[in-house]
C-alpha cells in the first residue's frame, strides 16, 4: 500500500486517529515559534484534515493547504465549508504547487517521515517562502518501531535532530532551532502488543 492510498483509506476517521497519536499542544508549539501574524499567508504541507490549518484560521491567516490525498482534502473542504481563507491544492512536499517567494510561513506537521526525500522537501518548502519567511516542521525523533512503516506507511523511522538542522541550513535558513516539543506521539500496533511512544521535535528557521 502506498502512503497516498493509506491516507485516502483513513481520511474519514483521521481526526479521531490523530487525537490518539498526539495532543493539540504540538500545534500550539509550532504556531508559537512561527510568531504568526493576522492577515499573512501560510502553507500547511501534508495538511491532512486540517490540524495545523485550523489553528492558522483561528489566528486570522490565509492558508494554502497541500496534501497528496484527495480524500484528505475532501474531508477538509467539508470541515471548513464556511471558511473562505483556505485554498486547497493537491500536491507533494517535494514538488509544491506554489510559486517561489510568495508565502510568509510554511508548516509541515508529521509530514516529513512520509516523504520520499526529506532533504529535498525541506528545500522545496524554503523555495516558496518570502525573504524573512519562516519554516516550522514538527515530526518524530528517530525511533525503532518498525510497525509504523508497515501499518502506517511511514517511509522514515523518525529523524536525528542534527540531520534536520543541517537540512535547514543547507536550504539557506538562518536562526535555526531544533528542540523538543514536550509532547510524545503514541500508537498501538493493530497486529500485536507493540506500542510506540516517540518524542516529537520542532524545527524552525528563517529565510
Amino acid at each position: 500500500m502506498s502512503s497516498t492510498h493509506y491516507f485516502d483509506s483513513v481520511a474519514e476517521r483521521w481526526d479521531q486517529i490523530r487525537k490518539s497519536f498526539f495532543s493539540d499542544q504540538v500545534r500550539e508549539k509550532a504556531l508559537s515559534l512561527a510568531n504568526v501574524e493576522k492577515g499573512r499567508t501560510a502553507v500547511d504541507v501534508g495538511a491532512g484534515t486540517g490540524f495545523i490549518t485550523e489553528g492558522l484560521i483561528q489566528r486570522g491567516l490565509h492558508v494554502i493547504a497541500v496534501d497528496q490525498s484527495e480524500m484528505m482534502l475532501a474531508k477538509m473542504r467539508k470541515k471548513f465549508a464556511r471558511v473562505r481563507e483556505v485554498d486547497y491544492r493537491l500536491g507533494k512536499a517535494e514538488k509544491l504547487p506554489i510559486s517561489g517567494n510568495t508565502v510568509d510561513y510554511v508548516f509541515a506537521n508529521m509530514c516529513l517521515h512520509h516523504v520520499e526525500n526529506p532533504r529535498e522537501a525541506v528545500k522545496e518548502m524554503v523555495r516558496i517562502l518570502k525573504p524573512r519567511g519562516r519554516l516550522v516542521i514538527t515530526d518524530l525523533d528517530e525511533h525503532s518501531f518498525r510497525f509504523l512503516k508497515t501499518e502506517h506507511q511511514d517511509r522514515w523511522m523518525g529523524f536525528k535532530r542534527r540531520d534536520v538542522e543541517q537540512w535547514f541550513k543547507e536550504a539557506g535558513l538562518k536562526d535555526v532551532l531544533v528542540d523538543c516539543v514536550g509532547e510524545r506521539c503514541c500508537a498501538q500496533s493493530d497486529c500485536g502488543g507493540e506500542y510506540a511512544d516517540v518524542s516529537i521535535f520542532v524545527a524552525v528557521g528563517e529565510k
